[in-house]
């Protein structure tokens, strides 16, 4: 039997309120394990996408004569993008209602055509600027089917299945994680080529992210057919208030009220997100070119170097075993949502207690990477599966907490309000954060990214005890 749940609420900060036109938490039934699945199923192709842009994105600007300083502020239009999409999109989302595909779907379906077109054509990228272009409409597409499914899980569950939803997601999350990351590798030893011109990316990398495109499709395809959203209570009286609030300066006005009244929960997991993200985002953008040259003294050539097509050989072989062995963090994550899922199924869980000790592994996790080498390569495993515990939770528990502190009718451009903490840290990283900060505390060599990302988790850590003590029973 399910333990009653409890919830703190700040008393010290605002609720975020607006129209009941949509069932209150209570009133919303318990689903079923598939029904959850269901929904979030979807998340597997934005895993896809997430996953080979955050592992190979390095690799082709890195292929296209990019030099590892300037990596971070290439993937600058990844955060960027987020920052402005995600509260628009969640403002628009709990606006609309469409007959057919209901609140949330209609973006889902939006996001998935455009994420499959660029997932497709970026490793087809001839010059830096347009990879660098092709991520900004990747990041931005993605972004506009993921900030919805987020605000999906509260719409359509009651607050003790909060965080078995939020885990569920978590658990295809890593499913995708893990397999995208292998791709490149897989198809090698399918016998596909991994050798390319200078200049070029391999068919390995190019048919991953075709596979990429068609899973995307498929699964926001899926989710949208299996399931069902509830029309407001008062369809009129929606439509109606909505029509009388139209347009984009009430939207823009709109974000910035819901920002003035965002709970000082939301502040406090604000922070936690910050270091969470820097480490993350400093893992995504140097782990290629780290990893390739610290474990297995395989570095980009230079351009034009005698050797070079050796070289970029032994590059392109290193790329796809850091690759796969980054696929182990989503394994890891996998696993642990899956224990995460059967526990919370029937019994409370102290969400900051289990979300502090996760950052504290993931921070080990990257400290033990400047002890893997050519000889120690298989650190590597223990390394990103560490760092998967860290990522499963920031999956789940700082999105379960925060839905208890914000109105169902709200639930989207809450969610795409506390993306902010994500997006934020990311674009301090990209304008010079990792780039100044590893070399002043650590020293020159770019294995020291990967201390850096274990030292923000640790701090993320250590924040924890910032945020209310809470139970939840799912």
């Amino acid at each position: 039997m399910a333990m009653t749940s409890v919830t703190h609420r700040d008393a010290s900060s605002p609720t975020i309120t607006g129209s009941t036109s949509f069932e209150s938490h209570a009133a919303r039934p318990k689903l079923n394990f598939w029904q959850i699945w269901n929904m979030s199923f979807g998340f597997l192709g934005i895993q896809f996408g997430f996953a080979l842009q955050g592992g190979y994105m390095s690799r082709i600007f890195q292929t296209l004569g990019a030099d590892q300083d300037q990596i971070p502020m290439l993937w600058i239009a990844a955060p960027l993008t987020g920052l402005l999409v995600q509260p628009v999109i969640g403002y628009l989302s709990d606006r609309t209602w469409h007959p057919r595909l209901g609140r949330r779907r209609p973006f889902f379906l939006v996001g998935a055509v455009l994420s499959s077109l660029a997932l497709f054509w970026v490793p087809y990228s001839s010059a830096l600027w347009m990879a660098a272009g092709f991520l900004w409409v990747l990041d931005a597409s993605i972004n506009i089917s993921m900030e919805p499914f987020r605000a999906l899980v509260a719409d359509k569950l009651p607050e003790q299945q909060r965080s078995y939803g939020f885990v569920v997601q978590t658990l295809i999350i890593g499913v995708g994680t893990w397999v995208a990351s292998n791709l490149p590798w897989l198809l090698t030893q399918m016998g596909v080529s991994n050798d390319a011109p200078e200049g070029v990316l391999p068919d390995t990398v190019r048919w991953a992210f075709g596979i990429g495109a068609a899973v995307f499709m498929w699964s926001i395809l899926w989710t949208i057919s299996t399931t069902t959203e509830e029309a407001p209570a008062d369809l009129t009286a929606f439509r109606r208030q909505n029509a009388e609030k139209a347009g984009i300066f009430h939207g823009i006005q709109e974000i910035f009220t819901q920002m003035g009244q965002m709970p000082g929960v939301m502040w406090r997991l604000g922070l936690v997100q910050f270091f969470s993200w820097f480490a993350f985002f400093t893992m995504w953008s140097f782990a290629t070119p780290a990893l390739t040259e610290h474990v297995f003294a395989a570095p980009m050539p230079d351009a034009g170097a005698a050797d070079y097509k050796a070289a970029f050989a032994a590059y392109n072989s290193a790329a796809n075993k850091v690759g796969s062995a980054m696929g182990l963090y989503g394994l890891s994550s996998m696993g642990f949502a899956l224990i995460l899922t059967l526990v919370t199924s029937v019994r409370s869980i102290n969400r900051r207690f289990i979300h502090g000790l996760s950052l504290a592994l993931g921070a080990l996790g990257f400290g033990l990477m400047g002890l893997a080498g050519p000889q120690y390569p298989e650190i590597l495993n223990l390394s990103f599966g560490l760092i998967g515990l860290a990522w499963g939770s920031i999956l789940s528990m700082p999105y379960a907490i925060l839905s208890s502190h914000v109105a169902p009718e709200r639930m989207g451009i809450s969610m795409g309000l506390f993306n902010m903490f994500i997006v934020i840290p990311q674009i301090v990283a990209a304008l010079g954060g990792v780039n100044w900060a590893y070399k002043f505390i650590f020293g020159e060599a770019v294995v020291h990214t990967m201390s850096l990302a274990g030292l923000s988790l640790l701090l993320g850590a250590l924040s924890i005890f910032i945020l209310p003590s809470s139970r939840s029973s799912q």
